[in-house]
C-alpha cells in the first residue's frame, strides 16, 4: 500500500512535466499574441491590436483561405480513397499481389516527406499539370489516404460481417448495404480519419512547398517565410486562432464520437 502511495506522486509529476513540455510553448505563444508592443519577447501590456491587424493583412487571409480550402477538399478525397483501400484490404480476402498492394498502401506512412514531395512534383511536371491549388489538393489527398486507410481498416476488421450479409440477403446491394449498415457502424473511424487527414493537410509544409504554385501559398509556407525574417505578433495571433479552431473541432468530434458510441451501445442493448 505504501509503495503505491509513493509511486502516485511520481507519476503525477511525470505527467505534469510531459503536459508542460507539450503545451507550455503554445500557451506562451497565445499569451504573447495579446502583447501591446511589437517586440515578441518584451511584454508591454494587453491589447487586441494584432488580431485587428490580421483583418487588414491580405496575405495572411489569402493563405488561410487556401489552407482551409485545401485541407477540407483533400481530407474529403482522402476519406473516400482511404475507405476504398481499407475495404479492399478487409473485404477482398486473399488475392494475387495482396502483400504488394498492402505495402503500397502503407508506404506513405514511412516515406520521408521530401521524397514524396519531389516524386509528386516530377509526376505533375510529366503530366504537364500547372502547379497550384489543384496539385496541392491532390498531393495532400494522396499521402493522407494512407492514414485514413489504417484508421478505417482497424475498425472494419472488428465489424461483424453477418450483419452486412443479412442486409444483402434482404435485397440490399453491396453498395447500399455499405452506406446503410456498415458506414453507420464505422462512423467514428470515418470521422477520425477525416480529422486526421484535415490536420495533416493543415500542418504540411514540405510537400506543399514542392507541389503548390503562385497564388496558392499555404499558411505554413507564409509563416515559415516570414519567421525567417523575424517573428511578429501577427504570426502569434494567427497561430493562436488556428490552435483554437483545431481545439474546437477536436472537442466537437470527441463529443460526436461519444454520442455515436452511446447510440450504438443503446442499440446493442435493445
Amino acid at each position: 500500500m505504501s509503495a503505491r502511495r509513493a509511486v502516485a506522486p511520481f507519476n503525477l509529476a511525470v505527467l505534469a512535466a510531459g503536459i508542460a513540455f507539450l503545451y507550455l510553448p503554445i500557451l506562451v505563444l497565445a499569451v504573447y499574441s495579446f502583447n501591446e508592443g511589437r517586440m515578441v519577447a518584451v511584454w508591454q501590456g494587453w491589447s487586441l491590436r494584432w488580431y485587428r491587424g490580421l483583418l487588414d493583412n491580405r496575405q495572411f487571409l489569402d493563405s488561410a483561405r487556401v489552407t482551409l480550402g485545401a485541407a477540407f477538399v483533400s481530407a474529403s478525397l482522402a476519406l473516400a480513397a482511404g475507405t476504398a483501400l481499407a475495404l479492399a484490404l478487409a473485404r477482398a480476402g486473399r488475392f494475387a499481389g495482396r502483400a504488394a498492394f498492402a505495402g503500397l498502401v502503407y508506404v506513405p506512412l514511412v516515406m520521408p516527406e521530401v521524397v514524396l514531395g519531389l516524386s509528386l512534383l516530377l509526376l505533375f511536371v510529366q503530366l504537364e499539370i500547372e502547379r497550384g491549388f489543384l496539385t496541392l489538393v491532390l498531393a495532400h489527398a494522396s499521402f493522407s489516404a494512407a492514414f485514413v486507410a489504417v484508421v478505417v481498416h482497424s475498425r472494419l476488421v472488428t465489424v461483424d460481417r453477418a450483419i452486412e450479409e443479412a442486409a444483402m440477403d434482404l435485397g440490399a446491394t453491396p453498395l447500399r448495404a455499405f452506406f446503410l449498415v456498415t458506414a453507420p457502424m464505422i462512423a467514428p473511424a470515418l470521422a477520425a480519419g477525416w480529422l486526421l487527414a484535415f490536420t495533416l493537410s493543415l500542418d504540411d509544409l514540405v510537400i506543399a512547398s514542392f507541389t503548390t504554385g503562385p497564388g496558392a501559398t499555404t499558411l505554413p509556407m507564409r509563416i515559415y517565410s516570414q519567421v525567417r525574417l523575424g517573428v511578429t505578433p501577427e504570426i502569434n495571433a494567427m497561430s493562436t486562432l488556428f490552435v483554437a479552431a483545431v481545439a474546437v473541432i477536436v472537442i466537437a468530434a470527441s463529443l460526436i464520437n461519444k454520442s455515436m458510441f452511446a447510440a450504438q451501445a443503446e442499440g446493442g442493448r435493445e
